[in-house]
Formats: C-alpha cells, structure tokens, sequence
C-alpha cells in the first residue's frame, strides 16, 4: 500500500488520540464493586495499550519503475563516473535498477582521451560504454568540444593545422567508439551568454579566438559525419529555457541547416530550480520543433535545485541562498517534485524528445554540491542514501500525491 504525507498524518492523529485515552482514566484503588466481597483486593483492569504507528517506511520502487514509465516516450538517463561502476550499494545500483541510457561526465572529453596529441587512452570511457552495452543501455557520448576541456595543442598552429588535429582527433574518437555510442554531443557551449558581445550568437570562447570564427564548429560537424555516418550528431548548450540564450541558439541552428551541416538534434542541457517554470523549459523544445528541420530533442544534464539564486552568486559567488543543511523544507520539496513532475510530463507528449538524462544519481555526488558555492544541495530524484525521493514517486506514478 502506498501511504502519502496527508495519510500518514491522519495515522498518527488517530493513536495520539488513542494514547491520550488510554492515560484519561483507571480502576482500582480500595473500594468494593458490585458482587465482590468486602476486603478482598480489586484488581484493577489495565487497558491493553495500542499498538504503536509504524515508522514510515523507505519507499522502495519498483525494479524498472522510471524508465518504464516513459518507455514508449524516451530513453531516461544518467550521467556517471567510471569509478562507481565496481562500487557495490550505491549509485550504481540505482542505475542499473532505473535507468536505460548513460552519458558520461567527464571521462569522454578531449583532456581525458587525449591530453597530449596523438596520444590516446580510452580506458576510463570504455568502461563506462562496456558497461552500458552490457546492461541493454544506451550511451551518449559528451562532448567532443568543449571550450573547457581542450587540451592547448588544438590551438595551435594555422588555421589548416587546427582544423587538421580536431579532424584528427573526431576520426580517432569516432572511429574507435562506432557501433557502440548511438549519440555525440559533437559541439557544447557555443552560444554566448550576452547577446550585446561582438560575436554574438557565438561564444567568445578560447575556440573562437583562436580559429578567428566559428568555422570550428563546421568542422566539428562534419568530421564526425565522416567518422560515422550512423551516429546521431547533437549540439548542446545551458538555458535554453531562457527566451535569449534560446534565440541564439536558433540562429546558429538555422544557420547549420540552411548550409546542410550535418546536425541530428538539440540537447538542452536544463539546470534549472524550483522556481523554474516547466513551460519554460517546454518552449525550448517546442522553438526547435517549430523550425520544421525533423531535429530531435535531447534534455542532456537535468537537475533541480533547491536554491533559487541572483546572477551574483554564479557570477561572483555573492548573494546566494543560505544553506538548508539536511533541513530542506517541506515545501521545496513538494514544489521541486511538482516541477518534476510537470518537466517529465510534458516531455512525453512532445514526439520530437528521444532522450532524458539527469546529471546525476543521488544528491550525495551532485556537481551543486560545490557549484556555485560549497552546500548541500538535492537536485535528483534519489537521496543521500539513495532512497527514492518524493521527486521520483511523482514522475513514475502519476496519482501520488505530492
């Protein structure tokens, strides 16, 4: 039997009252009663005490209960680390209960591949695609450029030579990964913040500046097209449920179609919190679908937090949300699993949505735990100790009560 919040409640007002009878009165004493004998002692009659509530208890899913909720709607997945793979009790259980695709998040990048040039090490990513291929798993490859994660050698050289080496390097990755990665996230993070820079839509990033453009970009395109004419090529990018960062990203998406770029889809990345609307993060899905160029939709990195904090303290650390510790109040809670619940919804009645990945397992490991400032944070359906949250129950079973 499920036994919501509002139920639980009841329960427990119920034998407070039982208990409160039970303490409201007692026989005994050194009177007589009607055919008993004068001075023989009464025995007074003890009420039999009520039984105890239980305690609440974990909620434990059923095996499969997430991804087969959305099984005729999208893949559900999980971003993790190669490192959990052989850890027993954790996240991974979760995983491999829940989830049916993986990206990876990090070990896939160009500094983990490919630090020096030429060089190549795939172990850390061929375990984690190994393992989704041995757990009936879908694997989204993330990212093959990332201003972040480029070694310095990319920028190198003329304008041939940086173009030879990110060819070089998408050929090699491609290559060694055919058949096996269904998705890349070929380019991540192109589209500027600030649509006043000179550059605008692009980023100003270490990419741009070096190559002296965005040509980069095309050249990302269309070695990966080369390297495996199969594999869905996506292009991925944060806050997109913002009207602006959204607009960007459409012109740089009409731009790549009208030149017959090789582009398969739309990752949006979706960081949001509490206090985003869920049709804001709909109408990023539903811009895309209106520019009628048969592209899908990937939600990539999805979490929510349960701070809603000013621009100062992602840009300067200042003005950010105290901290709740483990005290999270109930009312974040519910409304971060009413979002949830409406994000997950909506996508499932949009055809054009192939895929949904959390970035993330349980709260214990969540990149927001540090970013933007050192705190706890629970932006992902399972807990601290990986028990499944309200957030979870609300997109898997729909008359829950939240």
């Amino acid at each position: 039997m499920n036994i919501t919040a509002r139920d639980r409640l009841r329960l427990l007002g119920g034998a407070s009252a039982a208990l409160l009878g039970a303490c409201g009165g007692g026989g005994g004493g050194g009177g007589t009663s009607a055919g008993q004998t004068a001075g023989t002692p009464v025995v007074p009659v003890t009420p039999t005490p009520p039984t105890p509530p239980t305690p609440a208890q974990t909620f434990v899913p059923a095996q499969g209960a997430l991804r087969n909720a959305y099984l005729n709607d999208f893949k559900v997945g999980a971003a993790i680390q190669a490192a959990w793979i052989d850890e027993a009790g954790t996240d991974i259980d979760a995983l491999k209960s829940q989830f049916n695709s993986i990206s990876a998040e990090y070990e896939m990048k160009p500094d983990i591949i490919a630090p020096t040039e030429g060089v190549y090490d795939f172990t850390a990513a061929d375990k984690i695609v190994d393992f989704a291929i041995a757990n009936n798993m879908d694997i989204r490859g993330h990212t093959l450029l990332w201003h972040r994660t480029t070694p310095d050698y990319f920028l190198t050289g003329t304008k041939a030579e940086m173009k030879a080496k990110l060819e070089a390097y998408i050929t090699a990755v491609l290559t060694h990964f055919k058949g096996r990665v269904t998705t890349w996230d070929v380019v991540n993070e192109v589209i500027t913040d600030n649509g006043s820079e000179a550059q605008s839509p692009y980023r100003n990033s270490n990419w741009y500046q070096a190559v002296g453009s965005a040509e980069y970009i095309d050249w990302a395109f269309n070695a990966a097209r080369a390297a495996d004419p199969d594999v869905k090529l996506y292009i991925n990018d944060y806050g997109t449920e913002s009207t602006g960062k959204r607009n960007r990203l459409i012109t740089v998406i009409d731009d790549l179609v009208a030149r017959n770029i090789p582009l398969d889809g739309v990752g949006h990345q979706a960081h949001i919190n509490v206090n985003t609307a869920a049709s804001n993060v709909l109408q990023a899905v539903d811009a895309i679908d209106a520019r009628f160029a048969g592209l899908e939709n990937h939600i990539t990195e999805l979490d929510v937090s349960v701070y809603n904090d000013p621009g100062s303290c992602f840009n300067n650390q200042t003005g950010c949300a105290a901290d709740y510790g483990t005290a999270i109040p109930a009312s974040v809670i519910a409304a971060q699993a009413q979002l949830y619940r409406d994000v997950f919804t909506g996508l499932a009645t949009r055809s054009s949505v192939t895929s949904v990945t959390l970035w993330g397992i349980s709260d214990d490991r969540t990149w927001l735990n540090g970013y933007p400032v050192d705190r706890t944070n629970a932006p992902l359906l399972f807990d601290r100790s990986r028990a499944a949250k309200t957030a979870f129950r609300a997109v898997t079973d729909p008359t829950f009560e939240i």
